[in-house]
């Protein structure tokens, strides 16, 4: 994969509470393109980040639908992914590339 293609597979990290948490065990979470496969995934961070990837597990969010003054809208879906790290690699997501 060219290094541009790897940028389109990790759209933006994921910092909320409960991606904060997994830190802990030695994991990030990714928004990733919807069509990005675990493999892809894996190839993209190792590349990036130079850092020995373990695992890698997707989840795919379909959109909610919201309503606001009577409007009816709907939220985008969109696919995450939480990427364990071999012992001794991290990743401080906080920091540009």
């Amino acid at each position: 994969m060219k290094e541009a293609d790897l940028y389109d597979v990790l759209r933006s990290p994921v910092i909320t509470e409960k991606a904060t948490m997994a830190s802990e065990h030695n994991q990030v979470m990714f928004n990733v393109a919807r069509t990005a496969t675990k493999p892809q995934i894996k190839q993209a961070v190792e590349r990036l980040f130079t850092v020995k990837v373990k695992a890698v597990n997707t989840l795919n969010r379909k959109g909610k639908v919201k309503r606001f003054k009577g409007r009816i809208g709907k939220q985008s879906d969109f696919k995450r992914a939480i990427v364990t790290l071999e012992e001794g690699h991290a990743i401080d997501i906080t920091t540009g590339l």
